[in-house]
């Protein structure tokens, strides 16, 4: 296994389906699936080259298995705080350490960056993904915002923690 920042050599749209194949598998249930359904392919090329975003792929024997990507924190709040802005795995490597590992470059990346602080947001609905960052020493906190996808009014809670 190997994590590194994305290059010009790679694919794009490769990264973007593993996006796409994520949401499909981890908002099932959660999401409308309709909604689901319809996401393009490269629904996340554009994202991926935003500026001030620092995008990392997952490769297991040469093959595209995961990607993150981390920034300054975008809210006005926590100036100081390093963001996670994702954290997405192909289905097939989910459960299987492969998350912890991205998650765990990801915190490396930002305190390198000089976060002593970071923060990501989740569903609220989504339970898997928030036990594995309270496992991973973050804490729900009293942010949230309210959004809406596919027709379906979600919660997102802030998580935060002190990156060690």
């Amino acid at each position: 296994m190997d994590i590194r920042y994305i290059n010009k050599e790679d694919d794009l749209s490769e990264i973007s389906s593993i996006y796409e194949k994520s949401w499909k598998y981890a908002y099932k249930g959660i999401i409308p699936q309709d909604y689901l359904d319809s996401i393009p392919e490269g629904r996340w090329v554009k994202g991926l080259g935003r500026e001030g975003l620092y995008s990392l792929v997952m490769t297991e024997n040469g093959h595209l298995i995961g990607t993150a990507s981390i920034c300054r924190s975008r809210w006005e709040k926590f100036p100081d705080f390093g963001e996670i802005v994702s954290i997405y795995l192909l289905p097939g490597y989910i459960g299987k350490g492969y998350g912890k590992a991205l998650f765990e470059r990801c915190s490396a990346e930002l305190r390198e960056r000089g976060f002593e602080r970071s923060l990501l947001w989740v569903l609220d609905e989504n339970t898997r993904a928030r036990r594995f960052y309270e496992r991973n020493g973050f804490v729900c906190s009293d942010e949230y915002m309210d959004d809406t996808i596919g027709g379906k009014e979600l919660r997102e809670v802030m998580y935060t923690n002190k990156i060690t």
